[in-house]
């Protein structure tokens, strides 16, 4: 009995080893996505990860650097429960808040199919700009690997603030009108 719990958690480690190693794979050793080399979650303080992704409406939407109005980025996909919960907030807020914060609902496309997410944003009747995340590009700069997960971007390119899974409305329109009421750097 002793022999085959050393063995089983052996097998786990190697088995996670492996899954940290081909997570890391395609990236640079010593590679950082943040300044000063660190390897971590994109979080508060945090530069946010550039990205550029064509639409569903065939436009290419990008999101990096300092820009005029703070960014709401939202990862999703079509067979996410939350995400099909959170969708109709997400509509009402970017109806509310849509121009004076920039929204992406970035459907991660490699772990998606493109006919679905097409499907749900047409059931569910979604009027801000849907980037499609084809080769996880943006998902992996993100380290996404629950969904939903959204980040808000202040207008000097940081991220401000990481959520995972879903909030209430209110508790959304809290976090926007934070975002919003930060003072706007200078240039952007």
């Amino acid at each position: 009995m002793k022999k085959g719990m050393t063995v089983l958690f052996l097998l786990a480690a190697v088995l996670a080893g492996g899954w940290i190693w081909m997570d890391r794979a395609d990236m640079p050793l010593g590679a950082g996505l943040f300044s000063g080399g660190q390897d971590a979650k994109p979080k508060e303080g945090y530069d946010a990860p550039a990205f550029s992704l064509p639409g569903l409406d065939d436009k290419t939407y990008a999101v990096g650097g300092a820009r005029e109005k703070p960014v709401l980025v939202n990862f999703w996909a079509s067979w996410c429960g939350p995400c099909d919960a959170e969708a109709p907030d997400l509509q009402e807020l970017f109806e509310k808040y849509g121009d004076r914060i920039d929204f992406y609902g970035v459907n991660s496309t490699d772990y998606d199919r493109e006919r679905d997410a097409r499907a749900f944003v047409d059931e569910k009747k979604l009027t801000f700009p849907i980037p499609m995340d084809r080769d996880g590009v943006a998902t992996k700069a993100y380290k996404v690997s629950n969904f939903p997960t959204s980040l808000l971007i202040g207008t000097d390119g940081k991220v401000r603030e990481r959520i995972t899974g879903v909030i209430t409305k209110k508790q959304w329109e809290q976090k926007l009108d934070d975002l919003l009421a930060q003072p706007r750097q200078p240039g952007a």
